[in-house]
């Protein structure tokens, strides 16, 4: 037994790497990576959880905190194996290399993580918007960073593409956002008329907050309608504006409809100057009505 313990593996400069050496070093590895997912946890959701620190906050320290407790493993276990400081040089270059050659968008991507950590663009908890695609953020990993949808499928996206790409973060200083409404009411409508009811629909929303207050802005003369639009302010309806949106639609149609304004349908006007058909139609018309 203490033959297979002692039997040489390699050696990784001028220190050999015996199977004692090595199967140690893997269970100091084990108990650090271990021992890593529960400091994190701790500092995340016990040591702070009943402090004012944010959830963003908690998770940043928790990760740093996982990640200096396996660092620190780490650095046992390169010891239990018996590598200096100066054996790590050629054992660095080896690595430099392999790096090179294959672990590019690995490190990239680490690295790109450390970024996101540090300077907090967004946190976990808030609804950011990257292309066609809005989500929360889940939880920030060393190599991706997982989002949810509203229709809770998890996408995982690489942390470089997340630092490299423009990023709408919603709720960046605060919960609090703006948004707006687009109503069209018909023409004969008297506009002051529909912005009090605008006003009163949005009053009736739980969701709008009253300061900064709700307003109406009356855009445009349409083809076929008065276009105003209702600007509006929430500030915990980030994570499912399509409900908010839902809700205040519902309360400009009853209000609306209680005040007498009419909604508008598309409609066109033709005007025939002249069509030398035209008048054999119009005698044909006549024709018919006399006989009915």
């Amino acid at each position: 037994m203490d033959s297979v313990l002692d039997y040489q593996l390699f050696r990784i400069g001028d220190t050999p790497v015996t199977t004692a050496s090595l199967v140690a070093s893997l269970v100091v590895l084990l108990v650090s990576y271990f021992l890593a997912r529960l400091v994190r946890g701790l500092v995340s959701n016990r040591l702070f959880a009943r402090t004012h620190v944010s959830r963003g906050l908690r998770f940043v320290l928790g990760r740093f905190a996982g990640y200096l407790v396996f660092f620190f493993g780490a650095a046992i276990a390169l010891q239990t194996l018996g590598i200096r400081a100066t054996t790590l040089t050629a054992f660095g270059a080896a690595v430099g290399v392999g790096v090179g050659l294959g672990l590019q968008d690995v490190v990239k991507n680490f690295v790109a993580g450390l970024v996101l950590l540090i300077e907090r663009p967004f946190r976990v908890g808030d609804r950011i918007q990257m292309e066609d695609m809005t989500a929360e953020v889940m939880e920030i990993r060393p190599r991706a960073t997982v989002l949810r949808t509203n229709d809770d499928i998890h996408i995982v996206v690489p942390n470089a593409k997340l630092t490299e790409s423009a990023i709408v973060n919603q709720s960046f200083d605060g919960p609090r956002f703006r948004s707006s409404l687009a109503v069209g009411v018909a023409y004969a409508s008297d506009p002051r008329e529909v912005e009090r009811a605008l006003l009163e629909a949005a009053g009736r929303c739980g969701e709008v907050l009253a300061d900064p207050p709700p307003t109406v802005r009356f855009q445009r003369f349409g083809e076929s309608s008065l276009d105003f639009e209702l600007l509006y302010w929430t500030d915990h309806m980030a994570h499912r504006p399509g409900a908010l949106s839902s809700e205040l639609h519902f309360l400009v149609h009853e209000t609306l409809t209680r005040r007498g304004i009419e909604l508008p349908y598309p409609q066109r006007d033709i005007h025939i100057r002249s069509a030398p058909e035209w008048k054999g139609m119009e005698t044909a018309v006549v024709g018919r009505r006399r006989d009915t």
